[in-house]
């Protein structure tokens, strides 16, 4: 399979935000990773669901929501879901809060994901294990960009692969999140992972044009 690079659209210039989305979705980008945060599970608030609606009526790609919320079903609730979107809760919360969260999604038609914050265990996810179809590895404290990545956190890739094969669910995938480079992506890939998120690191570069970012993007995970 083709890794996958889901953009991060917090990243994108909110004051030219269509003209950014429209350059991404030209150039084929596979999904726009959009966190959703309540200012009480993360420190931070950003995009509702009144702008992933006007998301949804611009463009055809699909979402990938990271719900960083004390009550997700609050969102999954909010927007319309499709059979190609995504929508990861995280292993922080209570477990039968995560897991109401996880089958309202599977309910409504979407994939379903399940986050993993940088100092909480692989081992987390293994309730979980029947309900997803991703484990999201958070490389940085969750809450705002431009973070610098934990050390020794891309062992944790490896970690989770092995983790999946060894309980049957090799078929799950692992995507990253947090301060990810080109040069990153691809040693990651080698370790098991198959979608980066991509943000200023990688594709919101200052001084480059999209279409080049995300060119080199590509070609570098993917040969």
């Amino acid at each position: 399979m083709n890794k996958k690079l889901s953009v991060s659209l917090m990243c994108a210039d909110l004051m030219h935000m269509a003209d950014d989305v429209e350059t991404l979705e030209a150039n084929h980008v596979d999904w726009f990773h959009i966190d959703i945060m309540d200012a009480h599970f993360v420190p931070n608030l950003t995009f509702g669901p009144d702008y992933c609606k006007a998301l949804k009526a611009i463009s055809h790609t699909p979402l990938d929501y990271h719900l960083m919320m004390d009550n997700p079903e609050l969102f999954i609730n909010a927007v319309p879901l499709t059979a190609e979107d995504y929508v990861t809760v995280h292993s922080e919360l209570p477990e039968d809060v995560a897991k109401s969260a996880l089958r309202l999604v599977r309910s409504k038609g979407a994939h379903t994901g399940i986050a993993v914050n940088p100092d909480t265990p692989v081992e987390r996810i293994l309730p979980y294990l029947n309900d997803i179809d991703l484990v999201l590895l958070m490389l940085v404290q969750p809450g705002f960009a431009g973070q610098k990545m934990k050390e020794g956190i891309m062992d944790k890739v490896a970690a989770t692969r092995a983790f999946l094969k060894e309980h049957g669910r090799n078929d799950v995938l692992i995507s990253t999140d947090g301060n990810i480079s080109v040069e990153r992506a691809v040693h990651m890939a080698e370790l098991g992972a198959d979608i980066f998120v991509g943000g200023t690191s990688a594709v919101f570069k200052k001084g480059q044009r999209l279409e080049d970012t995300i060119g080199t993007f590509f070609k570098a995970v993917n040969g």
